[in-house]
């Protein structure tokens, strides 16, 4: 588990794409800007934007801003087309890492298209999340390309998050074997669903919990009945 720190520690290990000459604020102040305003609900570089100007200077000299004034939407578009977006994850990750005080326990994989990316002749953007629940945010995220599936994106996902005793969830598409070796050679669990689709998998588990219905003894124990059709709970009472 990492030590705790801030969205503010956390980016400082980000490496700044832009020209020395031409900086006006502060990387870390500027990506603690945006990440705040995103958590407070802004959508777009004009709200980020505007959401640092309606902070007032308290909350510029808080964020390790200089000057009078915080980035307008054109600043940080310049930056964010020149961010280096893995190193801006790992960050997320250390940040997240160290809100999750009691140790990693669970993380669910899930898929979902972007809500307002679908469109005339637009697939839309899927993204595949890892949501931790300890931390109760998702963890990291890749994109899931139009040739590939969810399976696939996911064996790149798994690389991005911790898995030594965690167990990793997800539905009947992730029910791979690759994916559970992968995890179990990290020294994680998973746990699936199974559906109809897996025909031989699905009866695999019916019988085995089958077997887990017999008594030490080779008798039926559902529904508190024995294999001769006694009740288990009368024998009790009648010593």
């Amino acid at each position: 588990m990492s030590a705790a720190i801030t969205l503010w520690e956390a980016f400082a290990e980000v490496p700044d794409p832009r020209n020395a000459s031409g900086r006006r604020h502060p990387l870390q102040a500027m990506l603690t800007l945006a990440s705040v305003a995103i958590l407070g609900g802004a959508k777009s570089l004009t709200a980020i934007a505007q959401f640092g100007r309606d902070r007032g200077e308290e909350f510029r000299r808080a964020l390790g801003f200089t000057r009078d004034y915080t980035p307008c939407c054109a600043t940080f578009h310049y930056l964010f087309r020149r961010l280096d977006l893995a190193s801006f994850d790992r960050a997320i990750l250390r940040w997240l890492n160290g809100r999750c005080r009691s140790g990693l326990h669970t993380v669910s994989m899930d898929g979902k298209t972007a809500r307002g990316t679908q469109g005339y002749e637009l697939p839309g953007i899927h993204l595949l999340a890892a949501y931790t629940h300890e931390a109760q945010a998702v963890m990291a995220q890749i994109p899931v390309d139009a040739k590939t599936n969810e399976h696939k994106a996911a064996l790149q996902l798994l690389k991005l998050i911790p898995l030594e005793g965690v167990v990793v969830t997800g539905d009947a598409m992730f029910c791979q074997r690759d994916l559970s070796r992968k995890i179990s050679q990290r020294k994680g669990d998973w746990l699936w669903t199974v559906k109809d689709n897996q025909p031989d998998l699905r009866a695999s588990i019916a019988t085995a919990f089958d077997d887990a219905d017999l008594s030490p003894l080779g008798e039926s124990c559902r529904d508190g009945r024995t294999a001769d059709g006694a009740d288990d709970r009368q024998r009790a009472r009648s010593g």
